[in-house]
């Protein structure tokens, strides 16, 4: 199968992803913690990557962190993308721990910091998938 080029690609939800998602969706950033060690993680996955217990549950997150590193993309990986450069591919660390990988609103790149503060926002698809990004404060 060739990649469209002319499409961003999109996310497709598994059994194990579906509740973040679901979470995005309803503007919730979700993650899971092992019941058995107490760790969080990300990328939702069927067993604890610290302790590989499997009693894993969901929990909100606050949405809020600070910027932990980021790059500013000038070429685009290919056609879909062309209208977006330049944009900010950002590494987040939460508040809670964890750290994701998001894009972040601006259009000011001079502005951005490491440790800035940064908080979540939800970019809803008109095809039900909801995209987690951030804002800096």
């Amino acid at each position: 199968m060739m990649l469209d080029v002319t499409r961003k690609p999109r996310p497709v939800p598994t059994g194990v992803s579906q509740p973040y998602w679901d979470g995005l969706r309803e503007h919730k950033l979700l993650m899971q913690r092992c019941a058995d060690c107490q760790q969080l993680q990300f990328y939702p996955r069927s067993g604890c990557r610290h302790c590989g217990g499997t009693h894993l549950s969901w929990e909100q997150m606050s949405g809020s962190g600070h910027l932990y590193s980021y790059t500013v993309i000038h070429r685009p990986p290919f056609k879909a993308f062309a209208a977006d450069v330049p944009y900010v591919y950002a590494v987040i660390e939460l508040d809670e721990g964890p750290r994701v990988i998001a894009t972040i609103e601006t259009d000011d790149h001079d502005s951005l910091a490491v440790d800035a503060p940064a908080e979540a926002i939800f970019d809803d698809g008109d095809d039900g998938i909801t995209l987690l990004r951030f804002r800096l404060q």
